[in-house]
């Protein structure tokens, strides 16, 4: 399979350099040429297999041209060896737990995934070749890489993340590690450590000393494997004979998450239609009401790792629709909800169904709740544990909130980190010394 750059500039890439590459040289995201649909006897069958099968089913779609069955197969099977349950909340509202993994969040699947082909590509070209990964992060995305990745060889990892703007557990999932993983912590936005990111795979000298890539949802390798979830709601939901007029909501910020659903209905996943649940960052929403797409600078809430002023992915969304506007909102509608609905919505969600939303989990859970048709079953996509966002789940719900055993052993680690600037300067003069 090739890929070409969302700016048209760079095409007919392989796999392996669109995963190394991370961004296309014209500052383009990658696209895969073309995107299979699978046959009617996958669908038929989906409810009958594993989640493993069916994500391997995905994944060969996409990456079986350029890897071997048997490796395709043991990166899946290694990937996901947890389950994503569906929980049923209300009358036809379902949540799909995405926080089993080893960090408790959705990005572990898109994390270990891309950390276990780029080892395979790294084994391929054998043991002298070393990539930097370079990540940006609000919260989930740094610790469910670091983790992903820990240990890896010919791999180290910088995680860039704004001073002060993520939880403490989440801080601790990153910070604590040591080995080949270095925490940055860059006196900014996240929206300034993305910029960072990005102004250092365009940088000739960084790139003359280091080979570079991203480990955020720009990476064809993060984001694409993100569409394994949608499929398995599906036939989550084809078992209990609720799979008809199926709708999904999907908490929002760079929009990697919502671009795989996006890349599931294209390969035949019977979705009708998508939610983009925002917090008060709300670009994507002015987008679908205006047609114009108006970056700012992101504002903190308390659901932190939607708080993305410029979605990197929206890029990837105007190629996938050829930039139609109206092609767009006749498949995703958009909603916006400030901490104050949001804190409203989990204390209410908690009072009636005994259920408990983290903050991200609550925009999409209500935006549900007030966009779903009466003949529609929906699903939204719960991306990370409660006790991430202990303090803040606390304080809203006025109970505690228990830690599970797999965070609690990160928050005994001591802390490990560097402090930058937002200067692109600085960052490039750290890279450049090590």
């Amino acid at each position: 399979m090739k890929y070409y750059s969302t700016n048209k500039l760079v095409n007919c890439v392989d796999l392996e350099n669109a995963v190394v590459k991370g961004l296309a040289e014209d500052k383009g995201l990658f696209m895969p040429d073309k995107i299979k649909v699978l046959p009617a006897s996958f669908y038929q069958n989906i409810d009958k297999m594993s989640f493993q099968d069916i994500a391997y089913n995905v994944a060969d779609a996409f990456f079986g041209e350029d890897v071997d069955a048997e490796s395709l197969k043991k990166i899946v099977y290694d990937t996901l060896n947890f389950d994503v349950p569906l929980v049923k909340v209300e009358d036809s509202i379902y949540s799909l737990e995405l926080f089993h993994g080893p960090t408790l969040a959705f990005k572990d699947v898109g994390a270990r995934f891309m950390s276990r082909l780029l080892g395979y590509f790294i084994q391929k070209e054998g043991e002298n070749k070393k990539v930097n990964v370079l990540v940006a992060t609000s919260g989930d995305t740094g610790s469910a890489v670091a983790n992903g990745f820990l240990g890896v060889k010919g791999i180290h990892v910088y995680v860039l993340y704004p001073k002060g703007k993520v939880s403490k557990i989440q801080e601790s999932q990153f910070t604590t590690l040591g080995q080949n993983i270095t925490a940055l912590e860059i006196d900014g936005t996240f929206d300034d450590c993305q910029s960072l990111v990005k102004s250092a795979f365009m940088d000739a000298d960084l790139n003359a000393k280091m080979k570079l890539t991203s480990a955020n949802s720009i990476n064809v390798a993060r984001f694409l494997p993100q569409a394994f979830y949608y499929f398995y709601a599906y036939a989550q939901l084809k078992k209990l004979g609720k799979a008809d007029n199926m709708v999904v909501c999907v908490p929002s910020g760079n929009f990697g998450n919502i671009t795989a659903g996006l890349f599931a209905k294209r390969m035949g996943l019977p979705i009708k239609r998508f939610i983009a649940a925002n917090n008060r960052n709300d670009i994507f929403l002015q987008y679908l009401l205006t047609g114009i797409y108006t970056p700012r600078p992101s504002i903190a809430t308390i659901a932190n790792a939607m708080d993305v002023g410029d979605p990197s992915n929206f890029a990837r969304v105007l190629d996938l629709y050829e930039h139609s506007h109206e092609s767009i909102c006749n498949d995703i509608s958009g909603v916006s909800y400030n901490d104050t609905q949001i804190a409203y919505t989990m204390r209410n969600c908690y009072a009636v169904n005994k259920y408990i939303l983290d903050p991200h989990g609550a925009c999409g859970y209500e935006a549900l709740k007030d966009m779903q048709k009466p003949d529609e079953t929906g699903v939204f996509l719960e991306t990370a544990h409660p006790a991430k966002f202990k303090d803040t789940v606390e304080n809203i719900l006025g109970t505690q909130i228990q830690i599970p055993a797999k965070l609690q052993e990160f928050m005994k680690g001591t802390k490990q980190s560097i402090d930058l600037s937002k200067d692109f300067e600085d960052f490039k003069s750290f890279l450049l010394k090590r």
